[in-house]
Parts: structure tokens; C-alpha cells; sequence
């Protein structure tokens, strides 16, 4: 057994550790084999710790539940999930006359069932879409993590399944209303989606419809809320170009509503305003907060844009839906998610909600004729409910409510909202969960954060987490500048030249948790995933003696040299959020903040980085050089693992057991480190 941590060869260079980027070579397997077999060393006196974490968390899960039935067309669809299986099964049975969601178990239809497929390897299911007759499904699988899909369709009537004969597929499958042509995606050498096929069931191959040249863009296509239309979307981080077709010619040409101009993003979909069918467009061209615009059905080019709803300026519009009987604006409003209605022939209104913080967003339009939604509720101290809105009256039902076995009281635990200040005076949201006999004295606290691409970590119910609250934790979210909590000024105060706000707002949110008497430093551990791993190297850097412990999932800490290099996935699209190295002026400006490259001789907390081998977003190699930077650099004895996971991708291994594992040993790792085993 090693008594010394792995030591990585040092090459002589700008890049020391360069030599790991070389996939697949024996020297890069047995290095990451080595550190793998470190942490399990450090971390065996927590085996049973881990066990008894892993036991905790499934035990507060209900592993066989029937999920709440979709009602669509003479069918109710369905997920059941059953103990000591990875991954959900999926159903239909014959929809009930009498409108209730009740199941026919003995009418039931076994439509996939993917622990079958998966074996005991990696399995993401990408497509799920039954055609608009119901008699085919189409759905892809990625067996690798590396997010390549291959692409099947299976008769419902007879069982048959025929994978379709293409490469390189990121998963998407869009049916045309004949049920029989089928559109999807293909990816580029780097990664990005960027040709769309049409394939007619029955032919051999596929028909190129469009190919997207500049780099900067994703390709997508999707249906729209009226079944009526399809719609290609190709999309950077700031401009976005929308091509429709109808439906029920899928044979003919895509239209495009507004050519691409640069900075403006507009996002259309097509129903009924007043009986009348027409296109509903979200658009930035009045503001940053967007607007809603109309636009008829046989005229929707942008010069016949109507405003609908008008930007304003305290309001960021994030989405909206379409049902026949209402529009439903998803608002964000001083940090917090809310849902307006527009309902047909009726004021408008908003949805009234129990708690102070929370997350919210429309889970299910349902059918485009239903006078109702379902809403998706939760909250640091609440599980997720699944809620259905009348949209005429506002009423709420509570359908179903994600159960947490055993003793559990939502009114044990308390929510809080406070604020930071940054160094600039900008106020910082914190959302904050604990016991209630928790507060009023320092506790240890795990402090999590973002802050990148418009993303908003709206609070959300974990079951898993619940074992570090039980043991005293308190939990908190850092809402920093870079995700999109407060609008789109707020993203984009966090990004390009603004992009050491995101950094200076974490850290001010660690100093007011310390100051408010909620922790120390002795007891703060910090968290982040991808640019949240980013965000954490980062701070780490700047204020070590902040922190005791720090987890970095799938960290992108390797950010100059990543965004030098435009063959890999994501770069050049990448330029819009961080800008081009190649500049002089950004590649200082990168090279200032980046993890990697400033990390230097200076005591560390104790770190976890966690890596996925076949991670096409954050190659492994990220995490990787940045352990063996710290490894050699850092003036301190406290631990520091990497855990490579070598069948995985960005997301980490499938199923849902292996995610509770992963989360028994972060749980194990941090108890060990803060002296709380």
C-alpha cells in the first residue's frame, strides 16, 4: 500500500503537465489509476461511513413510485421505478373516459425499459418521443458519457426495433405530424450540433436540410406548443436565428422569421391569441429583459412583429408557454421565479405561492386544448411538488409531492434569504437551509455556487443533502453575478471583462456567512461543478485561508489553455462568455483569474476533484493537471484526492444508486476533513 500521494512527471515548458491530454496512452491510465487507488486509500477508515451515508439517503427515497401520468391523445404515459433498479421504466395504458389519471394495469404497455439496455455499464437516454399517431417511438441512447447517440425507433404494435444507420447523433428526434419523417441532429468534429436530417422511415438514408457554418452556433429542432409547426433554432451565447416548417409538409423548405443580427436573440413558438392561430416571438431587440411579440401565421417576419407584452426594465422575461386558453409568462422579479398568466378573455394574474424562496417553473403544458398546466414547485425545506394551475381561475392542486420516507418535518428546517456585499457595494443574494437548532452559533456549512451563462441556481429540496443537515450543516447557495438569478444584466456583469465579479461575489458571500456568525472558516466547505469548478479554483486561489475543504466536479479549471485550442468541444462558441485568447488584451485577462495558472506555493484546504474520462464538455485532463499542480505546489499536508471516473461523462456515472455512492463519499470526504466523522 502507497504511504505517498501520486507524483505526475513534470515536463519543462509553459504547460508542466501537458504530457496528460494524452488520451488513452498507458503512462495517462496509470497515473489516473494511481490517484483513483489514493483516494480510496485515504478514504478506506470511511468505508463504513460511506455505506451508512448511501443507506441514509436511499432509505429516505421511495425506490418503487409511479410517476404522475401525462394525459395525451387516447393514452395516459407514465414512469414506474422500482427498488434496485438504475434507471425508471416507461409506460402507457389507455386513457380513462372519465378524464382521471387512473391506471388500466392490465390495458399497460412496457414502452422502454432501459435497466435492460444498460447492463451494468453507462446509459443516458437522450430522445423520448412517440410520434403523433402513437404507433412508433423514437428515442437514443448514449452508452459512453461522451454525449453520441445512436439513434432507434421501435413499433409500438409489434415490439420491433430498427436502429437507423447514422453516425455522430447528438441525440435529438423530432417527428413530423406524417409519423413517419423523423429530424435530427449531427455533430462536428468539435462537438457541436451543427446539420440537421430529414429521415423518412423505411429509406436507407438521410436528407442534409441544413448545415451550420459558424462556429459560434448549436443547431436544434423542435415542435411547436400547437403540434402545428416544427422549428430549427441555431443559437450562440448572444444571437440566435429562428426556420420554420409546417408540420404537415415536412417535405418542403424551412422559412426563417429573422435573419441573424448580431446581439439579437429571439426565440418563437406558434398557437392562438384570441382563437386566432399566429406566431408568439420572445425578443431582446426592445431590451435585455425581452419582450413578447404576435405576428401572424401566413406573415411572421420580424418587420410584422406586433409587441404583445412590452419589455420592462425590472422584469426579466425568461419563457413563456402556449395553451389555447391562456399565455403563460415565466418572469423573474427581484431574484425570484414567477409565473404570470394571460388567460383568454380573462385579467391577468399571478400565481400566488407558499414560501419566501423557492424554485418554480411549468413543468407540463399538457395538451395545447387543456385548460390546464402543471407547475414544478420546491424549496430548500420542501420537496418538489407537482402542481396543475386552471389557468381560467388560478385555482392550484397539489397532484403529487416527491415523498422522503421516514421521519421527516419540513417545518424542522429553516429557510432564509440574506445578502451580501461585494467589494463594488453590489448586493448578492445567499439562499441558506438548516435545522432550526442549527442557527444562533457557528456551524459547519457547505457553501455552493455557479455564476456563469445566464444560469439560475434557483433553491432546490435534496434528499441526499438532508444527512449533512441532520448532522448540524447548514446549507447555502451563493446566487453570484454570471448566472441569471437577477436578469440578464446580471449574467452579463459576470462574464468577458466582467468575469472576476463572479469570483469577487463568492467570496464576499463567505465573508458575510463567516461575519453573520453562521460558520468559520474552520468549518466552511465550498462547492461547484464545470464553470462552478471554475468559480472554486478560482476563489481558492485568491483566498485559500477562507476555506476548509472544497469539492470540484468536472471543474473547468484549465480555462486558458482550453480556449487556445479551437479544436476541442465548445471552444469557439465558448468566445461569447470568456472571449478569444488569441486577443492579447483577453488572454491576460483569462490568464489573471485562471485556476491552472495561478496556482502557486501557499497552504490549500483540504480538495476533491472529481473528473469524468469520457467527458466531451470539461476533458478529464482539467482536473487532472490542476491536481498535479497543487500537488507539487502546495505548502500544506491537507488532503487532496482526485477521483477520475473512467466510464462516465460530465454528468458523472448513470443511474440512480451510483449517484447516491457519489454523494455518500462527497458527504464521507468533507465529515473526515472537518474532524465531524
Amino acid at each position: 500500500m502507497s504511504l505517498t500521494p501520486p507524483l505526475a512527471r513534470r515536463q519543462d515548458g509553459a504547460d508542466p503537465y501537458a504530457w496528460l491530454e494524452q488520451r488513452d496512452s498507458a503512462e495517462v491510465l496509470d497515473y489516473l489509476h494511481a490517484e483513483n487507488a489514493w483516494l480510496e486509500q485515504q478514504l478506506a477508515d470511511q468505508g463504513e461511513l460511506r455505506e451508512q451515508l448511501f443507506e441514509e439517503i436511499r432509505a429516505r427515497i421511495r425506490e418503487t413510485d409511479l410517476s404522475l401520468p401525462t394525459p395525451w391523445g387516447p393514452w395516459l404515459y407514465y414512469q414506474r421505478t422500482t427498488a434496485g433498479e438504475e434507471y425508471p421504466r416507461h409506460y402507457r395504458c389507455p386513457r380513462p373516459a372519465d378524464g382521471s389519471l387512473g391506471i388500466d394495469e392490465a390495458g399497460e404497455q412496457l414502452l422502454l425499459d432501459p435497466n435492460l439496455l444498460a447492463g451494468d455499464g453507462y446509459l443516458d437516454l437522450g430522445a423520448f418521443s412517440i410520434s403523433p399517431d402513437h404507433s412508433r417511438l423514437a428515442y437514443s441512447l448514449d452508452t459512453e458519457g461522451d454525449e453520441i447517440y445512436q439513434l432507434y425507433v421501435k413499433e409500438l404494435g409489434t415490439g420491433e426495433v430498427i436502429a437507423l444507420p447514422f453516425a455522430d447523433c447528438d441525440g435529438s428526434m423530432t417527428w413530423a405530424n406524417d409519423s413517419r419523417t423523423l429530424f435530427f441532429g449531427e455533430l462536428d468534429d468539435t462537438h457541436r450540433p451543427h446539420k440537421l436530417y430529414r429521415h423518412r422511415l423505411g429509406e436507407k438514408d438521410a436528407e442534409l436540410v441544413f448545415e451550420e457554418q459558424d462556429g459560434r452556433f448549436f443547431l436544434g429542432c423542435h415542435r411547436s406548443s400547437s403540434e402545428r409547426q416544427l422549428i430549427l433554432l441555431l443559437a450562440s451565447k448572444t444571437t440566435s436565428e429562428a426556420w420554420v416548417l409546417d408540420a404537415e409538409q415536412p417535405q418542403g423548405e424551412f422559412r426563417c422569421l429573422a435573419p441573424r443580427a448580431e446581439d439579437h436573440e429571439y426565440y418563437p413558438d406558434h398557437g392562438q391569441v384570441d382563437g386566432q392561430w399566429c406566431w408568439l416571438i420572445r425578443s431582446n431587440q426592445a431590451g435585455i429583459n425581452f419582450a413578447l411579440y404576435r405576428a401572424e401565421e401566413s406573415a411572421p417576419t420580424r418587420e410584422h412583429w406586433q409587441v404583445l407584452v412590452p419589455h420592462r426594465e425590472a422584469l426579466m422575461l425568461e419563457d413563456f408557454s402556449l395553451n389555447a386558453g391562456a399565455i403563460t409568462l415565466d418572469l423573474r422579479d427581484n431574484g425570484l421565479q414567477v409565473i404570470e398568466v394571460l388567460p383568454r378573455g380573462a385579467a391577468t394574474y399571478r400565481v400566488q405561492l407558499p414560501d419566501a424562496a423557492y424554485s418554480l417553473h411549468v413543468y407540463d403544458d399538457l395538451e395545447f386544448d387543456s385548460p390546464a398546466i402543471r407547475l414544478r414547485y420546491e424549496a430548500l425545506n420542501r420537496p418538489a411538488q407537482i402542481r396543475q394551475l386552471e389557468l381560467a381561475s388560478g385555482t392550484q392542486t397539489v397532484l403529487k409531492q416527491t415523498p422522503v420516507e421516514g421521519p421527516f418535518d419540513a417545518d424542522a428546517y429553516e429557510s432564509r434569504r440574506v445578502w451580501a456585499t461585494a467589494a463594488d457595494g453590489t448586493q448578492v443574494p445567499i439562499s441558506l437551509v438548516g435545522r432550526r437548532d442549527s442557527f444562533g452559533r457557528p456551524a459547519p456549512l457547505y457553501l455552493y455556487g455557479y455564476g456563469a451563462y445566464g444560469e439560475s441556481l434557483d433553491p432546490w429540496f435534496s434528499h441526499a443533502r438532508l444527512s449533512l443537515l441532520e448532522r448540524g450543516f447548514l446549507f447555502a447557495i451563493a446566487h453570484v453575478r454570471g448566472g441569471g438569478e437577477l436578469g440578464e444584466a446580471w449574467y452579463r456583469a459576470g462574464k468577458l471583462e466582467h468575469k472576476p465579479n463572479t469570483f469577487g461575489d463568492f467570496i464576499a458571500c463567505a465573508e458575510k456567512l463567516i461575519e453573520g456568525g453562521y460558520t468559520t472558516p474552520a468549518q466552511l466547505a465550498i462547492s461547484g461543478g464545470s464553470a462552478g469548478g471554475l468559480l472554486i479554483g478560482a476563489v481558492l486561489n485568491q483566498r485559500p485561508e477562507l476555506f476548509a475543504a472544497a469539492i470540484a466536479e468536472v471543474p473547468f479549471v484549465d480555462i486558458l489553455n482550453t480556449m487556445q485550442n479551437p479544436e476541442l468541444p465548445l471552444t469557439v462558441t465558448e468566445y461569447d462568455e470568456w472571449g478569444d485568447p488569441n486577443e492579447p488584451a483577453v488572454y491576460e485577462r483569462i490568464r489573471a483569474y485562471a485556476p491552472y495558472e495561478n496556482v502557486v506555493a501557499q497552504a490549500y484546504p483540504a480538495i476533491l476533484a472529481v473528473a469524468g474520462y469520457n467527458d466531451s464538455r470539461v476533458q478529464y485532463w482539467e482536473a487532472a493537471k490542476w491536481v498535479a499542480k497543487l500537488r507539487a505546489s502546495k505548502t500544506d499536508d491537507h488532503l487532496l484526492l482526485l477521483k477520475t471516473e473512467l466510464g462516465a461523462g460530465h454528468g458523472g456515472m448513470s443511474g440512480r444508486y451510483q449517484a447516491l455512492k457519489d454523494a455518500a463519499l462527497e458527504y464521507a470526504f468533507l465529515l473526515k476533513v472537518l474532524g465531524l466523522a
